[in-house]
């Protein structure tokens, strides 16, 4: 199974999980915050993106395989998905906060 956001590996989160769990920020674990989090799996979004395109590309000029461009299309499509998931999450939570009464 590959990786959802290509930015974020799994032993990263693994370690964030680890630490938040035992009361450390996740800022001094991981060595950034939450928007460098985020700054790195739009990053991994967008190289998805970009090698998608580029064996798209190949396989247009009849150098590709298409196996390899399914693969690329399938990750670019879920890496898109999940950042608009999370998107979501965060104008929700937005919002829920701007309703909170002060």
């Amino acid at each position: 199974m590959t990786n959802a956001l290509p930015g974020i590996s799994a032993g990263g989160a693994i370690k964030a999980y680890q630490s938040v769990d035992s009361g450390q920020p996740l800022s001094q674990a991981s060595g950034g915050g939450f928007s460098d989090l985020l700054s790195r799996a739009l990053d991994g979004a967008v190289n998805a993106g970009e090698s998608a395109e580029a064996q798209a590309t190949k396989a247009i000029s009849g150098h590709g395989d298409l196996t390899q461009v399914v693969t690329a299309v399938s990750q670019a499509q879920l890496a898109l998905q999940t950042t608009v998931a999370i998107r979501d999450r965060v104008l929700q939570a937005y919002q829920d906060i701007i309703k909170m009464p002060i």
